[in-house]
């Protein structure tokens, strides 16, 4: 008995002497996504957009097609798609590397969102958290302080947010 309560008195000398650290680590990147992302979201890696059957890589601000059987990364989106209106669009927030090479899957199992309207958009929140967006109407960077142009919201955004994760 002795040996146990010693051996506990010298572990917990043990652990007061070396705490042990959690370390916890967040990614936020709010003001990386574009203006017409949805909201809702802290941290996004990649937008699907089911209607056009495409991704968008967020860090690197690229959007993702297949085109001859090819996946090809672009700034812009291709003429086929030039009349696509990507405030109006539904995009599903995807947070896993590569997710093109899960592109059948995605394609059916997002097919519902396909002409599904009504997302609000990271332009039209209010939401200070979003201000630091540079193509936000109320950006406000670090160094010139909170400044607004004076656009407003519009009203765009009504009703309540979906921040459900796809």
């Amino acid at each position: 008995m002795k040996k146990l309560i010693t051996a506990l008195v010298i572990g917990f000398i043990t652990l007061s002497a070396n705490p042990i650290k959690a370390q916890i680590s967040v990614n936020f990147n709010i003001g990386a996504q574009p203006v017409w992302g949805p909201t809702g979201y802290n941290h996004v890696d990649y937008y699907y957009l089911p209607d056009i059957e495409t991704y968008y890589y967020v860090p690197r601000r690229q959007f993702v097609y297949m085109d001859n059987g090819r996946w090809n990364f672009t700034s812009s989106l291709p003429s086929r798609y030039s009349g696509y209106n990507l405030y109006n669009g539904y995009k599903v927030v995807i947070n896993t590397p590569r997710p093109y090479l899960s592109f059948k899957d995605h394609k059916v199992k997002y097919a519902k969102y396909k002409a599904h309207k009504g997302q609000p958009s990271i332009r039209y929140s209010n939401d200070p958290k979003y201000f630091k967006n540079p193509g936000h109407p109320k950006y406000s960077s670090p160094s010139k302080g909170n400044q607004s142009n004076g656009n407003q919201s519009n009203g765009k955004e009504k009703g309540g947010k979906s921040k459900g994760k796809h």
